[in-house]
């Protein structure tokens, strides 16, 4: 009896909102509303701003954004290493993503409510299938 062909590797987003198109950058996937404008991270049934239930476009979002807010985090999840910056950065789309913060140390002297920020991915881990995943974070610019 023959094997079955091997499935090819590849990279998956953690989130289904990041996308990895196979030429170009990542970069965040949202939605925006065809009546009012609004946009929002990720798909989305419905407006919550105007309450329009018709599609929705697709929008790319701005990997350049400013650090709303942060929390330096001391601890965490067995397996996961501390301390590290959890953040809500602002994107001129006028969308709020959670994430975190890399490439400063994590002490508040480093960080300035403002600052710009540019998202970054990197691989994170491999899945039970041997794909690798890969996370986005941001760091300062």
């Amino acid at each position: 009896m023959a094997e079955a062909p091997a499935a090819e590797k590849t990279q998956r987003p953690i989130v289904p909102f990041l996308k990895l198109p196979a030429t170009g950058n990542p970069y965040l996937q949202g939605s925006r509303c065809k009546k009012c404008g609004a946009t929002y991270l990720g798909a989305r049934m419905a407006c919550s701003k105007c309450f329009s239930t018709d599609a929705m476009d697709d929008v790319q979002l701005s990997d350049k954004g400013e650090l709303h807010v942060f929390s330096i985090v001391h601890q965490s999840a067995p397996g996961v290493p501390t301390p590290y910056i959890a953040a809500i950065v602002d994107l001129p789309e006028g969308v709020s993503v959670r994430c975190n913060i890399q490439g400063v140390e994590p002490d508040p002297k480093n960080l300035k409510f403002g600052m710009p920020v540019q998202m970054v991915t990197e691989k994170i881990r491999t899945d039970r299938e041997g794909n690798d995943v890969i996370a986005f974070s941001f760091k300062p610019i």
